[in-house]
C-alpha cells in the first residue's frame, strides 16, 4: 500500500550507539510543530529505551522567534544537517514562502548521502520545494491538500491519510498526525514495546495507521445560553446505544425541526447525522483500546447495530478494521 512502505526504511548506522537526529527550526516556528520530534526522541535516560543525538538546528541565522511570542537559541546550524541520519523539518511558516535556499541545498545533499528526510505538517512544503517529493507519494495537513496539489502536481499528493512512509522520504498531516509518523519512525527502528512506552509516556495512542484517515472527533460544543441544545446533545452522548435522528432530537429539545437544524449547525459545524456517526465511531475506538469486549457488544453500545455495520463504517471513515484497530493499538 502506498501509504506504507516500512521495509524501505533505512536503519540508523548500527555502527553509532546513538542514532544522530536533526530537527530543523526556524523563524516564527511554531513551538508546538518543534516540540512534537523533541519530545519522541529525546533522551530519557532509561537503561532500556535508545539513546539518541538530538540535535535542533537552525535554518537561519540567529534567535529564531516562535508565533508564542519568544524566541529559541538553537545550538547548531545547518552544518549539524551533515552528519544526521535523519532530519525532520516540523513545520513550515507560510505555504505560500519558498524556503530559503541554504536550507533546501542542505536537505538535497543530506537525501543523497541517505540521511532520511521527513516533513510534518507543512514540512512537506520544505521537502518539496527542494524536490524530494517529485514522482514521490506525500501528504500533508488536510487543509492546505488543494493548495499543495496546485503548487506541486509531480507530488503524488495523498490528502486524506496520517503520514507517507516511502522509504528514505517520511510526510505527515498536521499536529497530531505528526506524533504519530514520529511514533512510527519509533517503531520501525527500535520496535513496538519501545514505540508504546514512549507513547505512553506522552499519554497518546501507541499506534495509528499511516493510511488512516485524517479524522477529526466532534466533540460536544461549549455554547453557553443555548442550554436546551446542550442538555439534548449530552444526553445523545450517552445514549449512543439508542437510535437518533433530527426529528427525535428537535423534538427533546423542544424546537421545531428548522430551528433546531440551524442551532445545531452553528453549535457544531455539521448535521445531525454526521455528527451522530462521528461520536459513535469514536465509541467504538475508546472502546477497542480499552476493552475486549467482543466487536458485536461494542457495535450495539457505539449505537451501530451490528459488528457488520461497525466494520463498513470503520473502513469508510479509518481506512481500516476494528480487529486490526484493536491489534495495533495493543501492539507490544
Amino acid at each position: 500500500m502506498p501509504a506504507l512502505a516500512p521495509d524501505r526504511i533505512r536503519p540508523p548506522a548500527a555502527s553509532r550507539a546513538a542514532p544522530r537526529i536533526a530537527v530543523v527550526a526556524f523563524d516564527r516556528i511554531s513551538p508546538f510543530h518543534l516540540s512534537v520530534p523533541c519530545l519522541v526522541f529525546e533522551n530519557r535516560g532509561g537503561a532500556d529505551l535508545p539513546r539518541f543525538d538530538l540535535r535542533v538546528c537552525a535554518a537561519e541565522p540567529g534567535p529564531q522567534r516562535t508565533e508564542a511570542g519568544f524566541s529559541i537559541q538553537a545550538r547548531h546550524g545547518l552544518a549539524g544537517l551533515r552528519t544526521a541520519d535523519t532530519i525532520i523539518v516540523p513545520s513550515w511558516r507560510d505555504a505560500d514562502e519558498r524556503p530559503p535556499e541554504p536550507l533546501l541545498r542542505a536537505l538535497r545533499r543530506a537525501h543523497q548521502r541517505g540521511a532520511r528526510i521527513v516533513g510534518l505538517c507543512l514540512g512537506s512544503y520544505v521537502l518539496a520545494e527542494a524536490g524530494l517529493l517529485d514522482e514521490r507519494p506525500a501528504t500533508t495537513h488536510w487543509y492546505w491538500s488543494a493548495h499543495f496539489a496546485a503548487r506541486y502536481p509531480r507530488v503524488r499528493l495523498q490528502r486524506d491519510v496520517l503520514y507517507v512512509d516511502d522509504g528514505e522520504v517520511v510526510t505527515s498531516a498536521g499536529t497530531a498526525a505528526a506524533l504519530d509518523c514520529c511514533l512510527h519512525l519509533m517503531r520501525r527502528d527500535h520496535g513496538a514495546d519501545v514505540a508504546n512506552r514512549i507513547a505512553r509516556s506522552l499519554v497518546v495512542a501507541p499506534h495509528r495507521r499511516g493510511n488512516q484517515a485524517q479524522y477529526i472527533d466532534q466533540p460536544l460544543p461549549a455554547s453557553p445560553g443555548d442550554e436546551r441544545l446542550d442538555a439534548t446533545l449530552a444526553w445523545a452522548l450517552a445514549h449512543l446505544d439508542q437510535p437518533h435522528d433530527l426529528d427525535s432530537l428537535a423534538a427533546r429539545a423542544l424546537m421545531s425541526r428548522r430551528t433546531f437544524t440551524r442551532r445545531f449547525r452553528q453549535a457544531t459545524g455539521t448535521t445531525v447525522g454526521q455528527w451522530l456517526s462521528g461520536q459513535r465511531l469514536t465509541r467504538a475506538q475508546r472502546l477497542l483500546e480499552t476493552s475486549r469486549l467482543p466487536l458485536e457488544e461494542i457495535a450495539a453500545q457505539a449505537g451501530f447495530g451490528s459488528a457488520a455495520t461497525l466494520r463498513q463504517r470503520f473502513a469508510a471513515a479509518l481506512k481500516t478494521s476494528p480487529s486490526v484497530y484493536r491489534r495495533e493499538f495493543r501492539a507490544g
